[in-house]
């Protein structure tokens, strides 16, 4: 049975390919580059490489950055008389940090079917080995050029309690750490570089060790930063009473001290609080 089943309107496919090793590569995903009628692709020799090694040929259009508003527009075009295409990106995921978000936007408005065919994602194999929280995290992709707007972008990382993730060019890693040391200290980072490559490596250390190592690093980095410690009082909501009261009576507060407190976390009147406790000592 195909993948792909013909219809009217075309449907685009959002095709995730290796990052890395060409094996990384999802048995329908192969199956859906032979029955497309189009792969938009973001550099179309990269592609080629891998359609090549997958003994698959199909009509190529490059669809990039610089010519994201051109191409969209001939892209809708073939999805509205039909023609199935699949999009890629160089390696990974279409749309993340890559080509991908306006013409599925516009596939949107245009009600033209879009079906995502997973595979790798580089931000995600990274964290899941970096042995930092992945209970909770925040993508940022590459950090902003202008001055501003980076600074304001690190001053977020220093106050997010979320393991954050980042991407970086090797030539620019040395000093996107400095400005890290400069604006959030010494916090634990793990490097991941060249993924699911013959020389893949997971590199974790201090930030003036990781400064003084950038200089010699290749490949793609993906930059993982552990988050901001949780200031104690955010939890406190989440405790009983009875916990709450343990808290303060353990960092030595008197029982009148510890009843004004806990009104003051919970917005409640402190007479209420002093019921619960009338005969604590």
């Amino acid at each position: 049975m195909k993948e792909i089943e013909k219809e009217k309107t075309g449907t685009l496919y959002i095709v995730a390919t290796p990052i890395g090793n060409l094996e990384d590569i999802t048995l329908r995903a192969i199956k859906v580059l032979k029955e497309v009628d189009l792969i938009a692709a973001e550099d179309t020799r990269h592609t080629l490489k891998l359609l090549n090694h997958l003994e698959i040929s199909k009509p190529l259009i490059s669809y990039h950055r610089h010519n994201e508003d051109i191409k969209t527009d001939i892209l809708i075009k073939e999805l509205k008389q039909g023609k199935q295409i699949a999009l890629v990106s160089d390696a990974g995921t279409p749309g993340i940090c890559d080509p991908g978000e306006e013409v599925i936007k516009k596939c949107i408005e245009e009600e033209i079917p879009i079906v995502p065919i997973p595979g790798a994602c580089a931000m995600i194999n990274a964290l899941i080995c970096s042995g930092l929280d992945t209970k909770e995290f925040v993508f940022i992709g590459f950090l902003p050029l202008n001055k501003k707007n980076r600074k304001e972008k690190l001053e977020e990382i220093k106050n997010t309690t979320k393991t954050i993730i980042l991407y970086e060019a090797p030539h620019k890693l040395e000093t996107t750490l400095k400005d890290l040391k400069d604006i959030i200290g010494d916090r634990k980072i793990v490097l991941a570089r060249e993924l699911t490559k013959i020389h893949e490596e997971y590199i974790r250390d201090n930030i003036d060790v990781l400064i003084e190592r950038a200089k010699e690093l290749k490949g793609e980095i993906v930059l993982m930063i552990e988050g901001a410690e949780k200031k104690e009082e955010n939890n406190l909501l989440d405790l009983s009473l009875e916990e709450h009261y343990v808290f303060y009576k353990e960092k030595g507060l008197s029982k009148k001290e510890i009843i004004k407190q806990i009104a003051k976390d919970r917005n409640v009147n402190k007479n209420e609080i002093y019921q619960k406790f009338i005969d604590r000592n």
